[in-house]
């Protein structure tokens, strides 16, 4: 089995099979006081390979797919198709739903068990996810702050978001905007991440000056 692998900008939709990792070769895989260091961070290159080596079979009907950044692996794969008639697509969707449901509280001592295996071999946090018909949810997400200085300009869009209702704090409201960004922006963001994977290939085949 094969897994889709997405290295984000950081570090998700690639191609099948191992590609280039999701970040920076691991200069280390020791841990400091607060975990693991960016700068020591282990690399994923094989981190697709893994995860189709380590999941039960008959989980997912194809390779799931990974989505990988500094902080996290989010692990999405497809559940069978149901074979049941429905009298609509929200008696659908809500069996769907039902579903991914099942799926989550079946699997979930073996999804921590793999889990706490990937974060001491990658240092990431794993979340999961399913995707069956229409419908796919994530089970469990890591929510990382970022600390960031913006100008004037940069704070009334946040506070025009704020005051409009979009958002409750400036926050939130930069979620907001990232997202935006990542919906609008996803060629282009897809063609940035192929010349990052490609730099970094390139990199790793350099000549060897130590």
């Amino acid at each position: 089995m094969y897994a889709r692998f997405m290295a984000v900008g950081r570090g998700p939709h690639g191609g099948w099979g191992g590609g280039p990792g999701g970040g920076r070769p691991g200069r280390g895989r020791g841990r400091g006081r607060g975990g693991w260091q960016q700068t020591d961070l282990p690399a994923t290159d094989d981190a697709a390979g893994w995860f189709a080596g380590r999941l039960p079979d008959g989980w997912f009907v194809e390779a799931p797919e990974l989505t990988i950044d500094r902080e996290e692996i989010l692990v999405v794969g497809e559940l069978p198709a149901l074979t049941d008639e429905f009298t609509d697509d929200a008696a659908r969707s809500a069996a769907e739903s039902g579903r991914i449901a099942r799926f989550r509280e079946q699997t979930r001592e073996e999804r921590i068990e793999i889990a706490r295996q990937a974060e001491h071999r990658y240092g990431r946090k794993v979340a999961w996810g399913a995707k069956l018909g229409e419908t796919e949810e994530h089970f469990t997400t890591v929510s990382v702050p970022v600390m960031t200085r913006l100008r004037q300009s940069e704070r009334l869009v946040l506070d025009t978001l704020v005051d409009a209702g979009v958002a409750r704090s400036r926050s939130e409201a930069l979620a907001w905007a990232v997202r935006l960004v990542g919906e609008h922006a996803d060629d282009w963001l897809g063609e940035l991440r192929g010349a990052m994977a490609e730099v970094e290939k390139l990199r790793t085949q350099g000549p060897d000056l130590t």
